[in-house]
């Protein structure tokens, strides 16, 4: 019989094993994020990031049907090959394991995975949301539906701006997901610093957001995600100026070329990198390397204490 279960890297394994904080790592970043080479160097950045502020990372992927926690800089490597790695979502884990597929996780996804394997914060770029016409297309990302049901914190820079931002903030709120800006009460908007939604709340620290995270837990009244909206600094955004000219041209060839679903965002951010000459590239890796270190923060700060060593002094 074909064994299907998780699978873990020997880095996790260990980390498990020796009760030490770890941050789950999606993997579209690698195959479908940014272009290669810079997918594996980014992928091997992000995971030191998450090491030089205590945590284990555990980038999360399929290779060859085997679903696993924690993919080597062999199987990192494989992935980040141009070709047919498919963008798995959660729906998808079950019939790409049966295919014995290549598979890099979606934020949905890699969520799903990290919290069954008791992983407790997880750090990505930016969340998917509300497609613009959606009223029209219903085209929403599983991202949303997963989180309500997820008990996982996620670091991001908010949805990225090709979304209906503020459609996707009154979908969390509907399902249920709790929203914190980190040290903010404005979301952010990804490529940019704000992206012109109030929150409601704010978290201003890693012991924070772990104590939010205690505290969902212990209530044990919501299932769902706490999102923790990191946004860039001002002095390290997209110039605004281009952001929304390259923007308004992406929608634009989108809708004369027809393209929907899972190819909108690798096309609008291949749009993004061309038209800004590598500009949104240099800013979408400042992003995922800023939330791996906050979220690597974050789990340490949520990590248990250590038991204190018992022993017995003779009579």
């Amino acid at each position: 019989m074909t064994d299907f279960a998780i699978q873990y890297g020997e880095h996790v394994t260990r980390a498990r094993r020796d009760g030490r904080p770890v941050v789950a790592l999606e993997s579209t970043i690698i195959s479908h994020g940014l272009p290669h080479p810079d997918n594996v160097r980014v992928a091997h950045e992000i995971e030191s990031t998450v090491r030089d502020n205590g945590a284990v990372p555990a980038t999360i992927g399929m290779i060859g049907g085997k679903l696993v926690v924690g993919l080597s800089a062999e199987q990192i490597e494989h992935l980040a090959q141009p070709g047919e790695t498919a963008k798995l979502s959660v729906r998808d884990l079950a019939v790409a394991a049966a295919t014995g597929a290549d598979g890099a996780t979606t934020v949905a996804a890699t969520s799903a995975v990290a919290a069954a394997a008791g992983i407790g914060v997880f750090a990505t770029g930016g969340l998917g949301g509300v497609h613009r016409q959606a009223s029209s297309t219903f085209d929403e990302s599983a991202d949303l539906t997963t989180l309500a049901r997820t008990p996982i914190a996620v670091v991001c820079a908010g949805v990225k701006s090709i979304l209906d931002v503020g459609a996707t903030l009154e979908r969390l709120e509907t399902l249920g997901v709790a929203v914190a800006g980190y040290r903010t009460r404005r979301f952010p908007g990804f490529f940019i610093t704000d992206g012109g939604h109030d929150l409601d709340w704010a978290l201003d620290s890693p012991a924070q957001v772990a104590a939010a995270m205690k505290a969902r837990d212990e209530q044990g009244v919501s299932p769902g995600a706490l999102i923790v909206a990191n946004p860039l600094p001002i002095d390290e955004q997209l110039d605004i100026g281009l952001h929304d000219r390259t923007l308004a041209e992406g929608l634009a060839r989108l809708a004369q070329e027809h393209i929907t679903g899972k190819a909108v965002t690798p096309f609008l951010l291949a749009h993004f990198h061309t038209s800004t000459q590598g500009q949104s590239l240099a800013v979408n890796v400042r992003i995922i390397l800023r939330n791996a270190a906050l979220a690597a923060q974050i789990a340490v700060a949520a990590a248990p204490a250590p038991a204190p060593l018992g022993f017995s002094v003779p009579a």
